[in-house]
């Protein structure tokens, strides 16, 4: 499993983010094979974790082209700056106490 972690430093967001990223997550997680989207921003910060299966789904994902869309509108409004990682997850394992 992988997964691919995205940092940003917020220039400023608006409705059409808000708008933008619900698209992107629903588009990624019912067309692309995303397992899970988890984004959160505090301040002006903002970091979002994604997980996928292989290394494709990320590849074809990336070249959407809504998301191709958003990473310019990031670029040139939402973000100051921005990082993207892609990680193999090599363990995965729950607390003990989960019911």
């Amino acid at each position: 499993m992988y997964a691919v972690i995205f940092r940003a430093s917020i220039r400023q967001l608006d409705a059409e983010y808000s708008d933008m990223a619900s698209q992107l997550r629903q588009l990624a997680l019912a067309d692309y094979g995303c397992l899970e989207f988890t984004a959160l921003t505090e301040g002006d910060e903002e970091i979002a974790i994604s997980y996928w299966s292989d290394l494709e789904q990320i590849k074809r994902w990336k070249q959407d082209p809504l998301h191709l869309q958003a990473q310019r509108m990031g670029k040139q409004q939402w973000y100051r700056d921005y990082q993207v990682q892609v990680v193999e997850i090599l363990r995965d394992y729950p607390s003990e106490d989960r019911d």
